[in-house]
């Protein structure tokens, strides 16, 4: 249960700073939008995010022993919650080239973990 806690912070952390990356950037792409205005209501989300995130990895350097545990439970988190937010703020299909980045991603990371 313990470990539990930093594996949830970090991924909740990463999940957040992703939703406000990925709508700002949508939000941005709109005719007219503003910078400043999308940009500063954003920063009070990737503030919170960062929050969790550095609260995530002292937790979990405490936890594990290990900063590499941390940061691929960091990773694995963008790994899985990026493509899943992507698709459903934006309703974009990665392209071939994108997806076969993803899927050489995903293995270099299965080969750095298992190898």
């Amino acid at each position: 249960m313990q470990k539990l806690l930093p594996i949830s912070i970090i991924f909740l952390g990463e999940v957040t700073a992703i939703l406000a990356e990925i709508y700002g950037a949508k939000f941005y792409s709109m005719p007219g939008s503003s910078f400043a205005k999308i940009f500063f209501k954003l920063l009070p989300v990737i503030i919170i995010a960062g929050i969790l995130l550095l609260g995530g990895y002292m937790l979990g350097l405490k936890t594990f022993k290990n900063i590499w545990i941390v940061s691929v439970i960091s990773i694995t988190s963008i790994l899985i919650a990026e493509p899943i937010i992507d698709y459903t703020v934006t309703k974009q299909l990665p392209t071939k080239g994108a997806l076969i980045g993803l899927i050489f991603g995903v293995l270099g990371f299965i080969s750095a973990l298992f190898l």
